[in-house]
């Protein structure tokens, strides 16, 4: 069982910048393959950014160039650099893990096994 906390959500202004940070409660943080997710009010959970066991990040096209992705497995931790933050970018945030190479399905929901409880992200205009 793998228990991930997430941090670092808040409000901010359009333009502005934040970094989520996910903690994993696991000793072999470095065999999990994890994503970033979101979710808006009355949308579906989205993937949005996912990264590999050798470090090898994936972006979908609305935040590639924007947010990055890093892992640092010495410290059991998952990390979200966004920036250029817009309106449309706010929602709940998640970090998942799962033991199953990515490959075609880093966004897929259905692909982790575990998940974090949220972090919240207000971009105001």
């Amino acid at each position: 069982q793998v228990q991930l906390v997430e941090s670092g959500g808040g409000s901010v202004q359009s333009g502005g910048s934040l970094t989520l940070a996910c903690v994993a409660s696991t000793q072999t943080y470095s065999k999990y393959y994890m994503g970033w997710f979101r979710q808006a009010p009355g949308k579906e959970r989205e993937g949005i950014a996912a990264i590999d066991i050798d470090g090898t990040p994936k972006y979908i096209d609305s935040v590639k160039g924007r947010f990055t992705i890093s892992r640092d497995n010495a410290k059991n931790s998952l990390y979200l650099q966004m920036n250029s933050l817009k309106p449309e970018d706010t929602a709940t945030y998640y970090c998942a893990a799962t033991g199953i190479r990515l490959q075609d399905e880093a966004f897929n929901v259905l692909w982790y096994n575990y998940w974090g409880q949220g972090t919240q992200v207000t971009v105001s205009s």
